[in-house]
């Protein structure tokens, strides 16, 4: 089914103890209860075709209200309707500069607003000083950049490994600079997000910060003035320094984090509360339901949340073992370039993205790496990348997505009955769910290239070579050969996958199955511009026969012929130039910068001590 696939017999043996039987059933779909519920009538429409309808719906929804506003006020007005206050000083030059970059989004920043809101429940001098508190120390593994009379500047300490990212920071508000008041800010180095607020704690700062803000007809169009006499650095030598206030975070790495932090903000009730344990006999159904149509994820922006998937704890190498983890229970103001649904981090454009650290640059047509189109692709899926989700010790990596999805796709058991959508033979041009035995299944002709390259990263004892036995290890791949192939999979690693944005740039359609969110979640829509996977993966390969089509099939019988799906170049590639048109509109560095200058705008005004008389009035 690949291009690339070793397996040594020493490792087959493993295959059948008891934890690599829960890897099985996570990453194979094995389990005969699960076939059961399948089981249901024939359809004459496939569920996609239907995602496909609902997104396009969705997505014209949203536009209509991300960019309803035609002018100053109209955004003014937009904005109070929204937000129940006013804009924040500056907020007409902010408007100025997003209008003039050609900026799609002008009034949807709900996602920005609601990492903010928990911060209006603290002081403008309680968010200073817990800013200076937390950069005080650099084993906390946060960076900062101070702001004084328009002029950014990277503090000390900064590890050189992490220099690009302060400079992508600085390069992306260089160009608005001069109209930002003087501030600290305090940013997340590490891959994994930082601050988890248990549900009680979480919900009392919500309700307070509701209620401020609030401004009447007198308002201020102008930040405080002298502010950098209120970023006064913490002196640890100062007797009336606390050390508890300089370091909230713990150390958490190499720990399993979900029940410790990644549910805490989930209500008391919910069941990643409540459930820590499942038969691992039986897939967790009620885990994936509500954001799915039979196996296929109907619900992106639900499929993130998560307090109704208690198996999310074994399902990612965030969860399971994350290598560089210092988070904290209390509020913290840390920007960072993704987290988990249920942090509480403040989400910011990426650097790496910014900084092209990763770039969309094939070739032209003659050259090795052209991005041909679509039709003229490889009708196949690929990945390529590194065993970075997470540190693997006790056999953890059995469990970690992209270990599951590399084994899935290359070393289907003998034995195996596949659950997969196709063709009804028993009800013309009808489709139904079917379990297809490993010999017909190989019939299918669903075309992948899965592995990892070069060597097993972030493991510890025997977790390392029994890995080098699992996996085949070819040499690196030049990114740019990605666009020889029409789908191209895109996972997580210990944060998010940098290579989304670029995917999306290409003429290839990306799959994209994730744990972590950005600053863009909202502005791309899943089944109108990539193809949502769950983390589970179950439903890959009827998304494959989707879209890639199956060869005629004989039955074991040889009593009846099981119908080809016709591939779906047309579809597929559809979307993956929607996708490509609509990344030219709201992903470029200009959205990026008009993003963190609004965010920059409102952390000023969160931070000045005259928050609740000042604003822009329009």
């Amino acid at each position: 089914m690949s291009t690339t696939k070793a397996t040594k017999p020493t490792l087959r043996r493993s295959l059948r103890t008891p934890g690599f039987a829960i890897f099985l059933l996570l990453s194979l779909v094995l389990n005969s209860r699960l076939h059961t519920d399948l089981q249901s009538p024939s359809s004459s429409s496939h569920p996609i075709d239907l995602l496909i309808i609902e997104a396009e719906d969705r997505h014209t929804s949203w536009l209509n209200k991300a960019s309803a506003s035609k002018n100053l006020q109209e955004c003014v007005e937009e904005y109070y309707r929204r937000y129940k206050r006013r804009p924040p000083p500056g907020f007409d030059m902010w408007y100025k500069y997003a209008t003039e970059k050609s900026s799609v989004v002008i009034d949807d920043y709900d996602n920005m607003m609601e990492d903010l809101l928990p911060f209006w429940a603290l002081k403008p001098a309680e968010i200073r000083k817990a800013t200076s508190d937390i950069l005080s120390d650099s084993w906390n593994e946060v960076a900062e950049i101070t702001i004084r009379s328009g002029k950014p500047e990277i503090g000390p300490d900064v590890k050189p490994t992490h220099r690009w990212m302060l400079d992508g920071v600085i390069a992306m508000l260089s160009n608005f600079k001069d109209k930002l008041p003087d501030m600290d800010l305090a940013f997340n180095i590490n891959d994994e997000p930082r601050v988890a607020i248990p549900y009680d704690d979480l919900k009392s700062l919500q309700k307070d910060a509701k209620s401020k803000g609030t401004v009447g007809n007198t308002v201020l169009n102008q930040f405080t003035g002298n502010r950098s006499n209120g970023w006064q650095r913490v002196n640890p030598q100062d007797p009336n320094f606390s050390s508890s206030n300089s370091h909230p975070f713990e150390d958490h790495s190499f720990l399993p984090s979900f029940h410790s932090f990644g549910s805490i903000s989930c209500p008391p009730t919910s069941r990643a509360r409540t459930t820590y344990l499942w038969d691992s006999r039986d897939i967790c159904q009620r885990c994936f339901a509500p954001h799915s149509q039979g196996l296929f994820l109907s619900d992106w922006s639900l499929s993130a949340s998560p307090c109704h998937q208690p198996d999310l704890a074994h399902l990612h190498g965030f969860y399971l073992s994350p290598a560089a983890f210092k988070p904290s229970k209390r509020l913290v103001p840390v920007f960072s370039q993704s987290k988990a649904q249920g942090y509480a981090d403040i989400l910011y454009p990426s650097p790496w993205n910014y900084k092209d650290k990763v770039k969309y640059d094939p070739t032209n047509a003659t050259g090795p790496y052209p991005d041909l189109s679509f039709v003229k692709k490889e009708n196949t899926l690929f990945w390529r990348g590194a065993t970075s989700e997470g540190l693997s010790r006790w056999g953890t990596w059995k469990s970690m997505m992209r270990q599951r999805f590399v084994h899935m796709m290359n070393d289907v058991p003998k034995d195996a009955k596949i659950p997969i959508l196709l063709h009804d033979p028993r009800n013309e041009g009808n489709f139904a769910y079917q379990n297809i035995p490993y010999p017909l299944f190989q019939q299918l002709g669903l075309k992948s290239s899965a592995s990892f390259v070069s060597s097993i990263a972030r493991c510890w004892d025997s977790d390392c070579p029994d890995q080098k036995a699992e996996f085949a290890l070819p040499g690196p791949t030049d990114f740019q050969a990605h666009w020889r192939y029409r789908y191209l999979m895109d996972l997580d690693g210990a944060g998010f996958s940098g290579r989304f944005i670029p995917f999306l740039q290409s003429r290839s359609l990306p799959f994209k199955a994730a744990l972590f969110r950005e600053w863009w979640e909202g502005r791309v829509t899943a089944w109108k511009h990539f193809v949502p996977v769950d983390l589970r993966l179950w439903g890959l390969w009827s998304t494959l026969a989707y879209f890639e089509g199956t060869n005629n099939v004989l039955n074991e019988e040889g009593k009846w012929t099981l119908r080809g799906m016709e591939e779906k170049a047309d579809v597929g590639g559809k979307m993956a130039r929607e996708g490509r048109e609509w990344a030219d509109k709201v992903l470029r560095k200009e959205d990026m910068e008009v993003y963190f200058y609004r965010l920059l705008l409102e952390w000023a005004r969160l931070t000045d001590d005259r928050r609740d008389k000042i604003g822009f009035m329009g």
